[in-house]
């Protein structure tokens, strides 16, 4: 809930519809602090949304923000602070105001060289692990600013119209203005698409924390599974990506690393696995668990401790020390996997163990899988989704 009238068009349909069935609406605001006024655009958002019967919440993004990248880094900040206060609300779905607009200008950029994702009217948060089980819908993807803002302008409504829109230091002010000159010149703007699915083809799940694929699996799923098995955050696209799905469609052997996962073809069968190798450079500290708290591991594991003393780590370097039914177990894995396997250390002095007393194991990839393949399509089917 910005205060920009797609927000607040989005604002009163929602509480419109959830008057009608006895359901809450929490409207959230993120403050970037990038702009002198933001604090009073964040007061105007919060009194709408009180006013249209919502209850209300503002973040903020505090910090350092970055030279470059501003926009890619502002919009990951956001998704971030938003997924953190949906879970914590106990929320499965939020609701965003892009339009048939924001599609085209998405669709002008990638034109000019942007690698861009394509809007989709139901897809998972792009926060991870932050928004694991957690779903955007974007119901307004079909209409029109103008139509909005006139439909709004009826009510007596007011909203706020960012200068940023119009700042020519950032892409998509650009191409907004590009657009705005075409339909000034008489250029009649087609409808976009909106994208609802179709993944082109289903990559399968192997074990826990693995998956299968065709080799004529498409460069979207194809993406999906890499990044849902590489436990990151961002999708792999571009020419990488490209090079990957054509390579696999020529039916040779081969072995490659992409997004933190590696895939090994072999014949007819492909198996998407985490890069041990990967995980080992980056260094990551053991997670250290609080009693009672779900923690995320690698992107790929929750786990949740009834005592402290326990904490997380990768296999590599440690499997030797586990005991000969915990090597048996994890030898059912594929070699170069293994040491991405997390294992429980006691109060850094005892030998790892795979499993641990007081201590659930939840495994994220299939769920996540699941839902970046679209098939979740509505809010009930995410309670089995996430448990």
């Amino acid at each position: 809930m910005s205060g920009g009238g797609d927000s607040v068009a989005l604002l009163r349909l929602a509480t419109d519809w959830a008057r009608g069935w006895g359901r809450r609406v929490l409207a959230l605001t993120v403050d970037h602090r990038l702009n002198a006024e933001s604090g009073g655009w964040t007061k105007f958002a919060g009194e709408a949304a009180r006013a249209a019967g919502a209850d209300w919440r503002g973040l903020s993004w505090d910090g350092d923000k970055p030279k470059t990248g501003l926009t890619a880094a502002a919009r990951a900040a956001r998704h971030e602070l938003i997924a953190d206060a949906a879970r914590e609300a106990g929320a499965r779905v939020v609701l965003f105001a892009h339009t048939a607009d924001d599609i085209a200008e998405a669709d002008l950029m990638r034109a000019q060289g942007s690698t861009l994702g394509r809007v989709r009217e139901w897809s998972p948060s792009p926060a991870w692990p932050q928004g694991r089980g957690l779903m955007l819908l974007r119901p307004l993807l079909g209409e029109r600013r103008g139509v909005l803002r006139d439909w709004l302008a009826g009510q007596g409504a007011d909203w706020i119209e960012d200068p940023a829109n119009a700042d020519p230091r950032f892409g998509r002010s650009r191409a907004r203005h590009i657009l705005k000159e075409r339909a000034l010149a008489g250029a009649v703007p087609e409808t976009p698409d909106v994208v609802r699915g179709g993944a082109g083809g289903r990559p399968t799940m192997d074990e826990q924390a693995m998956a299968r694929v065709d080799r004529d699996i498409g460069a979207r799923a194809l993406a999906a599974a890499l990044v849902c098995v590489g436990g990151g955050g961002t999708p792999p696209r571009g020419a990488r990506l490209q090079a990957l799905t054509a390579r696999l469609k020529t039916g040779a052997d081969f072995a490659a690393t992409l997004c933190g996962a590696r895939i090994e073809a072999a014949g007819d069968g492909v198996r998407v696995m985490r890069e041990a190798g990967e995980l080992g450079r980056r260094g990551a500290a053991p997670l250290v668990l609080a009693p009672g708290v779900e923690a995320v591991w690698d992107g790929r594991f929750a786990f949740r401790a009834e005592r402290p003393g326990w904490s997380v780590v990768a296999a590599r370097g440690r499997l030797s020390s586990l005991s000969d039914a915990d090597r048996a177990e994890i030898g059912r894995l594929p070699a170069a996997t293994r040491g991405a396997w997390p294992v429980l250390i006691r109060d850094a002095g005892l030998a790892p163990v795979l499993a641990g007393e007081g201590v659930e194991r939840r495994a994220l990839v299939a769920e996540r899988l699941r839902l970046a393949l679209d098939e979740t399509t509505h809010e009930d089917d995410l309670i089995s989704a996430t448990r």
